[in-house]
């Protein structure tokens, strides 16, 4: 399997959507895929607690992907074993009124995990710059400055968003929380299996919604709105990572290895004891072991 270099985006370099399932290679059996998110996920849990211990540093992963390209399934299967009491998931659906009524970046806030928590954000800010620039018809009701016709919705209405995107992650970065951003690339081929699935198996109908047909119509527009999203919000500091999703346990396992890699690389550290105090926990195990406690 390629390493996880294989599927990061910096933006200095081309990346052809289409041809990016194919860039993985002879597919492990499906034993050896569940033996190795096992262990990634003793990895992830020894993390985590250092880092809810240490309380030093927040992290934010994002998943974007189109429907049905597995972002529950993954949090399901990456995230078993980690401490609830510091690892959260944060669903982004379609704004309320309130929202619409602060800037779009607004409820992203309110959702940032504190220092020393891990929080995924099933879909994320990127909605802002996707199913926007896909129906920009919406932006017309949110009382944006200078947004009174179609023809306001411009690639320069978007160059403002990208630039947003990329300073809002850099200032989060300089306050010491840290951005790691995946997209999950499902071919058309791939989805049309997954809804039929959803379709004739009774126990997976509740997951299917005629809107899904909706959008699905929009295919090639997504398409084309991710690749310039993905273009104009990665950078060295804040990369995508491209995780081909057609084969749901590749791309578990490889989320997993970049996960285990970038949190290993923030090295956090269960905090140490001046010598004062551990002399004074020796006497209290002391007296726990006399039982004079």
């Amino acid at each position: 399997m390629s390493t996880e270099a294989s599927y990061r985006y910096t933006g200095e370099i081309g990346i052809d959507l289409s041809q990016l399932a194919t860039q993985v290679g002879r597919v492990p059996e499906q034993a050896i895929i569940e033996n190795a998110l096992q262990a990634n996920g003793v990895k992830l849990a020894d993390l985590q607690g250092r880092l809810y211990s240490e309380k030093q540093t927040g992290v934010i992963i994002i998943l974007q992907g189109m429907d049905t390209a597995g972002k529950d399934g993954l949090i399901r299967h990456v995230f078993t074993g980690l401490n609830p009491s510091g690892t959260s998931v944060v669903s982004f659906k379609q704004p309320t009124q309130v929202q619409l009524d602060h800037d779009f970046l607004w409820r992203i806030n309110q959702a940032l995990p504190e220092r020393g928590e891990i929080r995924v954000f099933n879909r994320s800010q990127y909605e802002d710059v996707l199913i926007s620039r896909v129906h920009p018809e919406m932006l017309l009701h949110q009382n944006l400055p200078g947004v009174n016709e179609l023809t306001d919705v411009d690639d320069a209405f978007f160059q403002k968003r990208y630039h947003d995107l990329r300073h809002f992650e850099k200032y989060l970065r300089h306050q010491g929380f840290v951005t790691i951003k995946f997209f999950l690339h499902l071919s058309k081929e791939e989805q049309t299996r997954r809804f039929e699935r959803r379709i004739q198996i009774a126990s997976k109908n509740w997951k299917f919604s005629p809107s899904d047909m909706k959008e699905r119509a929009f295919w090639d527009d997504y398409q084309m709105a991710y690749q310039q999203m993905l273009e104009n919000t990665a950078t060295k500091k804040n990369p995508w990572y491209l995780i081909p999703a057609d084969d749901k346990g590749i791309a578990r396992l490889i989320v997993s290895n970049i996960l285990v890699k970038r949190l290993k690389d923030l090295n956090p550290q269960y905090p140490a004891v001046s010598d004062d105090e551990r002399q004074r926990l020796d006497d209290i195990l002391k007296d726990l072991k006399s039982g004079k406690l």
